[in-house]
């Protein structure tokens, strides 16, 4: 059975070679792939998911629609046609999708100055009824005037035109299907295209019941590591830290206070895995936290060099690492939907539950402490706001950020890992790709970027059958500068 990382190598030679081919420069500028982003978000959240707070604040006041069957609406008369024929059915509900290949987009200008766009394509009508695969109702074009107001997107005039009935049979949703096939429920994806977080989709059910929304919640297992050592490289950067610092001044863990190894931890050492600690101490026949080798002197994956670093630096600064995260991340990214833990303010009907590989639900355990390397809870959206802080240089000083994507350690002759981040190497051009993966019962979620190219991809599943469904994301159809590729 393939491992995730061996697929995930797979990938990045794939997604570099094709990186090599003439690209299409209009659909790879910023305008085009930010109102990519714009129609994705605007339909999914306002259209799919019947966010009205959302879709009025991204149309203009004076919003004009032009439908060829339904006649002209105002933005009044538009709200009312939408609460009363897309969203008054909970079980019944038309679905909007796009199709990303057909979409063309002219900048507007007035005196040199960009103030909105014209964005043309085709779309497609979908009635989705729970427990039930999406019936393809209609086709039709498309074209919207996007408009700019205080740095928003906002839609200002619809034309919706040319539909008509389907004329070949509901095209097979691959995805779908072969979340059906893994016994796995839901999936979400995220896209960061030249810098920028251009798209997020999320398929399938909460429960295999509910469909799973565009914010899912889905829990993250790993993927927390690289949100505490960018904290961390934050605080090193902020002063409030240093790399190399011993760390044994602020917390020796009971376990080892004989041991005076301890002595050598450090934030680098346990950024690169080199704790000489196990992965986790319950883990081992002991149950109790002991050094396997020499701090320094090889690589070996730790959450529990993880949760050190989190208590060392919380009694340094006194204060949590939920704090602190929220403070230098969470707030500024406005990650709004990202937690260490069950809180009070977590949405728990939109978690996607988790399952084994025969499809059985596993009981969610809540939890009420931070971990900082496990459990974080978070979106497709929320995530690839983090992602596209880090490759966008992360805020931190360039010395500091080029540490970060050194090669600290070496794991093989073209695999090694810096601080926080596992590296790829080997490819021509000096291309290069860092990657974190995370599992957990029921949890199997991976995100992998390129600092060259500055483009971005996550994986989220709640489900254990997922070696399919990795090959089939990474190998064959993920998104390709925010385009779904399909090599065969």
């Amino acid at each position: 059975m393939k491992t995730i990382k061996t697929i995930a190598f797979a990938f990045v030679l794939t997604v570099f070679s094709v990186l090599q081919l003439d690209a299409q420069v209009d659909k790879n500028s910023d305008l085009f792939n930010t109102l990519k982003n714009q129609d994705s978000i605007f339909f999914e959240r306002g259209f799919n998911q019947c966010d009205l707070e959302y879709l009025d604040k991204h149309i203009t006041y004076d919003l004009k629609f032009y439908h060829d069957q339904s006649g002209f609406q105002d933005k009044n008369a538009f709200f009312e046609n939408t609460q009363k024929y897309i969203c008054s059915d909970s079980e019944k509900k038309p679905i909007r999708k796009v199709d990303a290949n057909s979409l063309e987009v002219f900048p507007l200008y007035n005196n040199g100055k960009l103030y909105g766009a014209i964005q043309k394509g085709i779309h497609h009508f979908y009635l989705r009824e729970n427990g039930k695969d999406d019936i393809w109702t209609s086709t039709a074009k498309f074209t919207h005037v996007w408009v700019l107001e205080n740095e928003i997107w906002k839609l200002s005039e619809v034309l919706s035109f040319d539909h008509h009935d389907p004329d070949v049979e509901n095209p097979k949703n691959d995805i779908e299907e072969l979340l059906k096939d893994t016994n796995v429920p839901a999936l979400g994806i995220g896209v960061i295209d030249n810098g920028k977080l251009t798209k997020v989709k999320v398929y399938g059910t909460l429960d295999q019941q509910k469909t799973a929304p565009y914010n899912t919640i889905f829990k993250v297992a790993s993927l927390t590591k690289p949100i505490v050592a960018l904290t961390t490289l934050k605080l090193i950067d902020k002063g409030l830290l240093e790399l190399d610092e011993p760390l044994y001044r602020y917390w020796i863990d009971p376990d080892i206070k004989n041991d005076k190894r301890y002595k050598k931890l450090t934030p680098k050492l346990i950024l690169t895995h080199q704790t000489g600690f196990p992965n986790w101490r319950y883990m081992t026949e002991s149950n109790k936290l002991a050094f396997q080798f020499d701090p320094g002197t090889k690589y070996q994956y730790s959450g529990e060099g993880f949760e050190y670093l989190r208590k060392a630096i919380e009694n340094k600064l006194g204060k949590s690492i939920e704090e602190l995260a929220k403070e230098l991340l969470f707030t500024p990214l406005e990650m709004t939907d990202t937690r260490f833990w069950w809180d009070s303010e977590i949405d728990e009907t939109r978690y996607a539950q988790n399952f084994n590989e025969k499809g059985e639900n596993i009981a969610t355990e809540k939890y009420y402490e931070a971990n900082a390397a496990a459990n974080l809870l978070t979106t497709v959206e929320d995530y690839g706001k983090f992602l596209d802080h880090i490759i966008n240089g992360a805020g931190l000083s360039e010395n500091l950020y080029q540490q970060m994507i050194q090669h600290q350690v070496t794991l093989t002759e073209n695999d090694f890992f810096g601080l926080g981040w596992e590296i790829l190497t080997g490819f021509s051009n000096d291309e290069f790709a860092l990657l974190h993966t995370g599992k957990d019962p029921g949890v199997s979620t991976l995100a992998i970027w390129f600092p060259k190219s500055k483009n971005g991809y996550l994986i989220f599943l709640n489900g254990d059958n997922v070696d399919k469904i990795y090959e089939e994301l990474l190998t064959k159809q993920l998104y390709l500068g925010n385009e779904l590729w399909d090599k065969r």
